[in-house]
């Protein structure tokens, strides 16, 4: 942090200045210190909806040190509805205590320290995780056992491993919106595709019953007495990056169509359909290792990547074209650090949000390029979120809760261990249409004005 976002006085003061806005820039935000950093952060299943506030899961990870074991966190999360927090309240917290709002639920002792969470879209209660191994490993989170992480305690057992790389598989992973499908991309350069239906029907939809595979494997796995969880094969192995792939994204609208991006630079868009050599690929995509891709969920022509040349690009697929022709349609220059993380948001078809090593999280909407705009601020820049002190690992946006973002950094550099992990919504004056915007407050005067006291 100190090379890339200036000296520790710098990124302290920039700290405070940001803080002391957070009354005007948030509708809500809540700070929550991890004692261990937390290199993953997704959003679970909404569970409980009250007046002021809904309750949901939230998936986290603690990489320890090895005095105690790694663990996979499922979190209740209070998240406080919109115009109903304080602005008082918001800005109060300490940066070195636990938030109210984020109570541990339920540990699952990981094989190995967790680099990755994904959800399964249908049935976020299944989870997969990646670990620095081969295998993929997938979790009923609900039915697994709450355990006590102690030294030598017992790993949990997967539900089910998912086998088929080669070599390690660390970090690119990926659930499919539409099947039970798992994708996964890893250090032996390939792709590798699952279903996990055939095995665990059971899991994977809770209200189909049990096919003869599945209550074979369901038993085989779950007595007690036996330790193997058991084992899928893959549906199918993809070759075509020249280097470690860094992640992986399906097509929103088919489980036969996803993409890839890595260390080679490329970008390869694959279709399981036609075998499984690149159906495109993008020789440059960028200047660097590319380490996130995502895919438009409104319009599923649109991709992002986000790479270690500080740049994120958006491509259009149909003009990508064959034999590595075809640029993006917008680089998006604000970063001062490598892109780690890359999402579109579920909200609003235009707009995405991009993390990197330089602590901050842009919010972008590529709409607003060309538009007017601020001279001093990158075209489509339209919200920056200042709050975190070290290299933002990975962000989610919640699709229960409009426009809240949970985000996590891992302050190994700038306070010597642990991580931070924030929830928050920008204030909705931010991202409205102007015209609405400036009514509200022209109401909101004039009511302030009938409000005055009559001198």
């Amino acid at each position: 942090m100190k090379d890339k976002g200036g000296s520790r006085a710098a990124v302290d003061e920039r700290y405070a200045q940001w803080k002391s806005l957070i009354p005007v820039l948030y509708d809500w935000f809540a700070n929550h210190n991890l004692v261990w950093p937390s290199l993953s952060c997704r959003w679970g299943p909404q569970f409980e909806k009250a007046t002021y506030k809904n309750r949901q899961r939230l998936y986290l990870s603690e990489q320890t040190d090895g005095t105690v074991p790694n663990t996979l966190v499922i979190a209740n999360c209070e998240v406080v509805k919109p115009r109903v927090a304080a602005a008082e309240h918001i800005s109060q917290f300490n940066e070195e205590a636990r938030s109210p709002f984020v109570k541990k639920y339920k540990t699952i002792i990981h094989p190995g320290e967790v680099n990755r969470i994904r959800e399964l879209p249908q049935n976020s209660k299944i989870i997969a995780t990646h670990t620095d191994s081969p295998d993929v490993l997938i979790w009923d989170v609900e039915a697994q056992p709450n355990r006590h992480a102690v030294l030598g305690a017992t790993e949990s057992r997967p539900d089910l491993i998912l086998t088929g790389h080669q070599e390690n598989a660390e970090f690119a992973l990926a659930m499919c919106p539409a099947e039970p499908y798992v994708l996964s991309g890893g250090k032996d350069k390939s792709v590798v595709w699952w279903s996990i239906q055939d095995h665990i029907s059971a899991l994977g939809d809770s209200s189909k019953t049990e096919s003869s595979g599945a209550s074979g494997s369901k038993q085989s796995g779950k007595t007690a007495n036996d330790k193997d969880s058991p084992k899928v094969e893959p549906r199918g192995v993809f070759h075509g990056h020249d280097s470690t792939v860094e992640d992986v994204q399906f097509c929103p609208s088919s489980a036969q169509e996803f993409c890839s991006v890595g260390d080679d630079s490329c970008l390869i868009l694959w279709d399981a359909r036609t075998g499984t050599s690149p159906a495109v690929k993008v020789e440059k995509a960028h200047g660097g290792d590319v380490h996130c891709v995502d895919w438009n969920l409104h319009d599923v022509n649109y991709i992002l990547t986000g790479s270690a040349d500080n740049s994120v690009r958006m491509w259009d697929r149909r003009n990508l074209g064959s034999g590595g022709a075809g640029s993006p349609i917008h680089k998006f220059e604000g970063h001062k650090a490598a892109v780690l993380c890359v999402q579109w948001s579920p909200d609003k078809a235009s707009v995405f949000g991009s993390s990197a090593e330089d602590g901050f999280l842009n919010v972008w909407d590529h709409e607003k390029v060309g538009k007017k705009k601020n001279p001093n601020s990158p075209a489509g820049l339209f919200f920056q979120h200042a709050g975190h002190r070290d290299k933002i690992v990975d962000f989610h946006w919640n699709s229960s809760d409009p426009w809240t973002i949970v985000s996590v950094s891992d302050d190994g550099e700038s306070t010597g261990g642990g991580g931070t992990l924030q929830i928050w919504r920008m204030s909705d004056l931010i991202y409205r249409p102007e015209d609405e915007v400036l009514t509200e407050l022209e109401n909101f005067k004039a009511h302030l004005a009938s409000c005055a006291p009559r001198s």
